[in-house]
């Protein structure tokens, strides 16, 4: 099924369209749709999110409720097919959705200032508490475990048992840095069966460029990329803002030592996600601050490794042993973090 072809299953008219492929993240295709109105046409990755109607589902739920509650705030929910559909399946059994395009926007993929931390921060956060009285049993999970510590460590230890000769011995440095922050894993299986986390409904993905800015005043303008919001723990979301947003640069990089924790982005951040949330977490779950960006850099590290050692399966790669520097990159970060650099 072409790309016409799908695009004629949403209410768009006859108009003519620019057609324009939006290369970012690593699980979906993304294309902008440029006409007299334009949009966002996205492919969900069946293969990544092996139940799609629940992605719709739990994005439909709270855009429910927010338009209920808050009509005012901006929640980009998909636009409902001819027929009324959710999605449009293609013949390869993938869905498609369509989202409005909105103007006078950006993203960016590297946060250079405390304003941005502190925006973007307080743009998740503002999700979340937005989310706060919604029914909790409307959400189901869109990735089983996603953020299981617990979990993801046992499958880095599967794939150490199965993994070849060559690549345990490739790896064997960054394996052994993984296996010393174990106890990161028994901290998080005490914090979880303590109770001193609330379930919310979050974001769990919460890198810079899933927000929205005003391209004029890079004020946070809205929340994107919705298909893992589902219920979770705070420390989901600040974490990985913490992991992604502190270093200059990325997982990608090849020289290590330009892994640096920038202690004002930090700040920063945290400040601004506090902004929305310090009314709404307890004094214990602010107590799981620091806790959460080293949890959070840890998962990372941990499947990039996983990934690498199953033979490079999951992750997109374009040479070899690049899911291996990723590894490595993200368990530096995670010294720093740690106080072990």
């Amino acid at each position: 099924m072409a790309l016409d072809d799908i695009r004629r299953k949403f209410p768009l008219g006859t108009g003519k369209f620019q057609v324009e492929p939006i290369h970012a993240g690593y699980i979906n295709q993304t294309y902008k749709l440029t006409g007299e109105n334009s949009y966002i046409l996205q492919r969900l990755n069946k293969n990544v999110f092996k139940h799609p109607e629940t992605v719709a589902k739990n994005i439909r739920a709270a855009a429910d409720y927010i338009y209920l509650h808050d009509p005012d705030y901006l929640f980009l929910s998909s636009i409902k097919t001819t027929s009324g559909d959710e999605m449009v399946y293609d013949d390869e059994g993938f869905p498609w959705r369509l989202f409005p395009y909105i103007a006078n926007t950006i993203t960016v993929n590297k946060v250079e200032t405390e304003e941005e931390a502190f925006n973007a921060a307080s743009g998740f956060a503002r999700l979340t508490k937005k989310l706060a009285g919604s029914d909790l049993t409307l959400f189901q999970a869109t990735i089983d475990r996603f953020h299981d510590l617990r979990w993801r460590y046992e499958q880095f230890d599967e794939a150490l048992t199965r993994a070849t000769p060559e690549r345990k011995e490739e790896a064997s440095n960054v394996i052994r840095t993984c296996q010393s922050y174990i106890y990161l894993v028994e901290k998080y299986r005490q914090v979880i069966a303590s109770g001193d986390l609330s379930l919310r409904i979050m974001h769990n993905d919460t890198k810079i460029n899933n927000i929205l800015f005003d391209a004029t005043t890079r004020k946070d303008i809205c929340v994107i990329d919705l298909d893992t919001l589902m219920p979770g723990y705070f420390i989901y979301d600040l974490g990985d803002m913490i992991r992604t947003f502190v270093s200059p640069v990325d997982e990608e990089v090849k020289d290590v030592s330009q892994i640096v924790v920038r202690k004002n982005i930090y700040d920063a951040l945290v400040k601004g996600y506090l902004s929305e949330m310090d009314s709404i977490l307890t004094e214990k779950e602010k107590g799981l601050i620091e806790f959460s960006g080293q949890m959070m850099t840890y998962i990372m590290g941990l499947r990039m490794l996983t990934d690498f050692l199953n033979g490079d399966i999951y992750y997109q790669t374009t040479y070899p042993k690049q899911n291996l520097i990723r590894a490595r990159n993200q368990l530096r970060l995670l010294d720093l973090l740690a106080g072990n650099g």
